[in-house]
């Protein structure tokens, strides 16, 4: 009897072992099976988000050259605006000398001159120079506006990089508080 239950101990017991070890394999290899799945995921998205924030920049890139070049035109009308400032106030200086002369002056053919061609022609002078003036000043509000614009487009992109920064760190984020084991992947 004992010989018995011997020989039924050593053929019972290792297909009890082995039913157990097939349960754990079988659990074992659902959870790696899940988190292949998991993975998967995880490198879709990253890999989708990596591809938008590329886009994201090159649009950026874009964005940026043209307010490079919407600024040349402002810089250029006020450039020129200074230009003309600086002339109507050497006109004026010049026109306050003639004035001046005019006044102090014994001479009366000097006078004549002064009166009708010296001040006339600086009249004209400063005349031209005030349309001038203010063709560039429409000139700078207008490029002024088209500079805001490009620069509202741009302010925008950089919020849309903020927040595909902010999307990624969430997801890394994430994916470090849902796998325990993260942190620990690259020492094994």
């Amino acid at each position: 009897m004992r010989r018995f239950v011997l020989w039924l101990s050593m053929c019972v017991l290792p297909f009890a072992a082995w039913s157990q070890n097939s349960a754990t394999d079988s659990e074992n290899l659902r959870a790696l099976l899940e988190e292949m799945r998991q993975l998967r995921r995880d490198l879709a998205t990253t890999t989708v988000a990596a591809q938008r924030v590329q886009i994201a920049l090159y649009r950026l890139q874009l964005q940026d050259a043209a307010v490079a070049r919407a600024t040349k035109p402002v810089e250029e009308a006020h450039g020129r605006l200074s230009d003309l400032a600086a002339q109507r106030q050497r006109l004026a200086d010049d026109t306050k000398k003639a004035e001046d002369l005019r006044k102090r002056s014994q001479d009366a053919h000097e006078v004549r001159v002064i009166e009708e061609e010296a001040l006339p022609e600086m009249k004209r002078h400063d005349e031209r120079l005030a349309g001038e003036e203010q063709h560039w000043q429409a000139q700078a509000t207008e490029a002024e506006a088209r500079l805001r614009v490009e620069q509202a487009k741009l302010d925008s992109m950089h919020d849309l990089l903020d927040k595909l920064e902010q999307a990624l760190e969430r997801v890394a984020s994430r994916n470090a508080n849902s796998d325990p084991s993260f942190h620990a992947r690259p020492n094994q």
